[in-house]
């Protein structure tokens, strides 16, 4: 049974479209932002780590059975994300450590408990943990939203010795009452809203969260498998990406966010590795950018524009 968009709570505030819960500014109409030393870009990276339940449907699927059948247990795919598991997280692991990069790990808390070999290694290695869901399955398949934040939080919390600051849904999944249980849950950020190159507040029913600008655009999973494009075009897409913010930063005299996303079984792949380190290396050597986790990001962030007053700052 799909979960119910009322939530815990029938208060008809609660299935609020997102476009009530924010006013309306465009970029151009925003407060200036500042940063340390007159740097111009923020470089937000996520790692998403999740759990796929090989006795349930793929969360995304590489290999088609003959005859295009929908075939359970689905081995072949299944065993697509465990490479990611096994190889590919410790090639990106490797990577962020050669450039003294911390990511934000976007983890699918059940992580912790299937293999918490795993999960230790990215916590020694200083990641921020943040909050995905307890295994991956789009939100509308969970039949109490509110439950399920509750057990990811409590299980990440004892894992890591701390609270998650941060949620992004499997999927980046939403019913229109998700946005009222994160904040319930006790989030202070979240990452579901792919709309703005700045962080900006919304509203929900237990008061104000603050939106991070995630990406669909540099993100490998739309890309390199939903598009199928070639091994390098992430880092193609970064040159690009990074050389128009940065023009529109200067030219605004404020900060703009490059978030991108990866994947352990996409990025960590053998063909794609390289270029995921040719990557880190260009954004890495840039003068005006500053790498920062979403934690960080709200702490700059919040301290600069305070809640209630939308995106257009006091």
């Amino acid at each position: 049974m799909p979960s119910d968009d009322r939530g815990a709570h029938s208060n008809v505030r609660s299935a609020m479209k997102p476009s009530e819960r924010f006013p309306y500014v465009p970029i151009v109409d925003r407060k200036q932002l500042r940063l340390a030393d007159r740097k111009r870009v923020i470089v937000w990276p996520l790692v998403s780590v999740e759990e796929w339940d090989v006795a349930k449907q793929m969360p995304r699927t590489q290999s088609v059975p003959p005859g295009g059948l929908v075939v359970l247990p689905d081995i072949q795919n299944w065993g697509w994300h465990e490479y990611g598991m096994r190889v590919g997280i410790w090639r990106l692991l490797e990577t962020f450590d050669k450039y003294g990069v911390k990511p934000t790990l976007t983890l699918n808390a059940k992580v912790c408990e299937t293999r918490p070999r795993l999960a230790h290694a990215l916590l020694d290695a200083g990641w921020e943990f943040a909050a995905h869901g307890y295994e991956q399955m789009h939100i509308s398949k969970v039949q109490d939203q509110r439950e399920m934040m509750r057990h990811s939080v409590e299980v990440l919390t004892k894992f890591t010795g701390r609270r998650p600051a941060g949620w992004l849904g499997p999927g980046r999944g939403q019913t229109f009452a998700t946005m009222d249980h994160i904040a319930d849950a006790g989030f202070r950020w979240f990452s579901d809203w792919v709309m703005d190159d700045l962080p900006f507040w919304a509203e929900t029913l237990h008061g104000s969260i603050l939106s991070l600008p995630y990406t669909a655009e540099l993100n490998d999973v739309p890309v390199m498998v939903g598009a199928q494009h070639e091994s390098d075009v992430m880092l193609k897409r970064t040159r690009d990406i990074y050389t128009t913010l940065h023009r529109e930063a200067e030219a605004a005299d404020s900060v703009r966010i490059m978030a991108f996303g990866v994947h352990p079984f996409v990025s960590g792949a053998s063909h794609r590795i390289g270029y995921f380190d040719e990557m880190l290396r260009f954004l890495r050597d840039k003068d005006d950018v500053t790498f920062m986790t979403g934690e960080q990001i709200y702490d700059w962030y919040s301290a600069q524009v305070a809640p209630g007053n939308g995106t257009t700052g006091p």
